[in-house]
């Protein structure tokens, strides 16, 4: 259902790192294509260098721009700008004035996030309330849009294709191990923050992931399985004996884009995990607990709708 009033969304809140910032960005996106809006995006600076659709775009557009901005045109403005933050900034103050002080009436609306709660874009109540807007600042980390992002999955894949180096060094590191196997499945090891982040609830050792994975290839009888680990720390493939395993050594956009490549996804919750299921359209499951049972059927391909 497409909307007639062609209002423009514009993030106005840098959310977390890398996967967190692709999550949000896409849930906005999902919903803008279903109804016709469009997106401003000035939040994503940081990565915008890593996509073909944004690293040409100070302002991060969605649908992507015919034509490039003066910033984008004179030498080295771009950057400096990006590095500067100051694009940012000035979104994010403006949309918290906004919420504090609507002078500019129902034209301008901001959607905030004001407590633990989910906010649904695709909720009538939420379209409701924004209905007499042109510009809608998008100001929170809790913003989802499954229903949309389900249906424009395809678009929202391909805004976010890496640029063309990125995105041949992550299918060489699969396509080594499909040499030499049938199934790929791909294990998201997140330590660092996982130590302390809910008091350590979603920490598991590498040992544990190692049975975990014994566990896995077992359902594949009669099939060579390889695994494609990665995480925000230093591993060894010594670390889990009798697997065929690949350790990501690339930058994380690499390892994200190769996860996405493997035919299974495992680990704990998290927004990395989320999406490289949803860009390689392949099932994951998420480990919640040190007693999990990994099997098959458990497996679903995430549409970037949960909240870890």
């Amino acid at each position: 259902m497409r909307s007639a009033d062609n209002k423009i969304l514009v993030i106005g809140l840098r959310t977390g790192r890398l996967a967190n910032r692709l999550v949000l960005f896409a849930n906005v996106i999902g919903f803008a294509a279903e109804h016709g809006h469009r997106v401003v995006n000035v939040a994503f600076h940081s990565y915008a260098h890593l996509f073909e659709s944004t690293r040409r775009d100070i302002y991060c557009r969605y649908p992507v721009a015919r034509h490039r901005s003066l910033f984008d045109v004179i030498p080295g403005m771009a950057p400096a700008i990006r590095k500067s933050r100051i694009f940012y900034q000035f979104i994010r103050r403006a949309s918290e004035w906004n919420d504090l002080f609507p002078i500019l009436g129902k034209s301008v609306f901001t959607l905030r996030e004001v407590s633990s709660q989910t906010i649904l874009l695709d909720a009538p109540e939420v379209q409701s309330r924004m209905a007499d807007a042109k510009i809608v600042f998008v100001h929170g980390w809790r913003i989802r849009a499954p229903e949309s992002v389900r249906r424009q999955a395809d678009k929202i894949r391909d805004y976010f294709r890496p640029v063309a180096g990125l995105e041949a060094a992550s299918r060489q590191v699969v396509g080594r191990l499909r040499q030499v196997a049938e199934v790929i499945i791909g294990v998201h090891l997140r330590q660092g923050d996982y130590r302390t982040w809910k008091q350590g609830r979603y920490f598991f050792p590498p040992e544990r992931y190692a049975a975990w994975m014994r566990e896995l290839a077992a359902q594949f009888p009669g099939r060579k399985t390889a695994f494609f680990a990665c995480s925000d720390e230093p591993r060894q493939a010594s670390e889990f004996p009798g697997l065929a395993v690949a350790i990501g050594t690339g930058p994380p956009i690499v390892d994200l884009y190769a996860l996405a490549g493997c035919d299974y996804i495992l680990g704990p919750p998290s927004t990395f995990s989320q999406w490289a299921s949803f860009y390689g359209n392949k099932p994951l499951y998420h480990l919640r607990s040190g007693d999990d049972r990994v099997e098959r059927e458990k497996f679903r391909v995430s549409h970037l709708e949960e909240i870890p």
